[in-house]
């Protein structure tokens, strides 16, 4: 097993408010190693951004750790975390937000070029600026190096927001929700695009979306991890977890993924949960958080001990009283002190 570019250590993010703490996301563990796509899947409000920035380093952990190479990213020196900073980009959710507006799509790609001389470019930077755009399919370039990001469409902007994450070559690229505010019709294409760019170059994914089916195709060969009001549920190969769901959450999220055939639709049974509403951020329930929605809800079981993210065969893992004791014979709960999982465990190329 190769050692992970990035490592979340039973990672925490709590925001204060006026009305209290806000746990967004909750002792998490996972790792993603290089060349490997993992997803973080979950409804809004389940701590997906949160956790992809504090692997961005967006974000420092309020407990837990964020490692590069096995080392705590906010205890690096200078120069070790200007190594970490090329090696882990972002591509942020929204296109029309993350570009600067008085800013060519030449001088967005150029300045970092210039700044950090990514090892292996050759020619003149506005060579190598075509290069990025081609790379990312906004050809002829010469029809985009000259424009500003007024003049061009969301997927456009999103492939540049691209371009400008490979500009340092990196080894691992969190892509938020990054064809959510692309037109449907242009979505494979931006996917495919991300694909190539993971087979010609190698680079790592974290792809944080809400849409199983979209990461059903960009993951097919990764992993994905369920989240549910900022802890993982949920964690396996893509193929076991989109045929063979466990955990009730997951399962609920498959049930409402639209089918483009009518009979599949006639013919797909509903999931019908005990509440549709998500909890107060600022009241989580005790136990299990998805107890009061849960269809497999135990009185006395679910609404006392909070689950453990368990294996549960099958290379997979889930975090529910009721799948562990069909699958394992067990009911595992977690003390407030414990950690769910070793680090070293999740992200696992099997």
């Amino acid at each position: 097993m190769a050692e992970p570019i990035v490592t979340l250590d039973n990672a925490s993010q709590v925001f204060s408010t006026r009305r209290g703490e806000i746990a967004a996301v909750d002792a998490i563990s996972l790792s993603v190693e290089p060349g490997a796509v993992v997803c973080l899947v979950g409804e809004s409000g389940s701590g997906k951004t949160t956790a992809g920035k504090m692997v961005a380093g967006l974000r420092p952990p309020t407990r837990g750790a964020v490692r590069y190479k096995g080392r705590d990213i906010w205890k690096l020196d200078k120069q070790d975390f200007r190594e970490y900073r090329r090696a882990v980009q972002i591509v942020h959710q929204d296109p029309y937000a993350s570009l600067n507006p008085i800013h060519t799509v030449y001088t967005t790609l150029s300045v970092p070029l210039r700044r950090h001389g990514g090892p292996g470019r050759t020619g003149t930077t506005r060579q190598q600026v075509s290069e990025l755009l081609t790379r990312v399919g906004l050809t002829p370039p010469e029809t985009f190096i000259a424009k500003y990001p007024h003049q061009l469409s969301g997927g456009q902007r999103q492939r540049v927001s691209i371009a400008r994450a490979l500009t340092v070559n990196p080894r691992l690229i969190v892509a938020d929700e990054a064809t959510s505010m692309i037109d449907v019709s242009l979505r494979v294409s931006m996917l495919n695009t991300l694909r190539q760019l993971r087979d010609d170059l190698g680079v790592a994914f974290i792809f944080i979306t809400h849409d199983l089916a979209i990461a059903k195709y960009f993951a097919w060969e990764g992993h994905i991890a369920v989240m549910y009001l900022g802890r993982i549920v949920e964690y396996g190969r893509t193929p076991t977890i989109i045929n063979d769901a466990q955990h009730p959450y997951t399962r609920a999220l498959l049930a409402a993924i639209p089918e483009p055939d009518p009979d599949l639709t006639r013919a797909k049974k509903a999931m019908e949960l005990r509440s549709p509403d998500i909890p107060n951020l600022l009241e989580k329930p005790p136990g299990c958080s998805f107890h009061p929605r849960c269809p497999r809800f135990e009185d006395g079981l679910c609404d006392v001990d909070v689950p453990e993210l368990v294996d549960i065969g099958g290379a997979r893992f889930a975090a529910c009283h009721v799948v562990a004791r069909e699958r394992t014979g067990d009911i595992a709960t977690v003390a407030a002190d414990r950690l769910p999982l070793a680090a070293t465990t999740i992200g696992e190329r099997r």
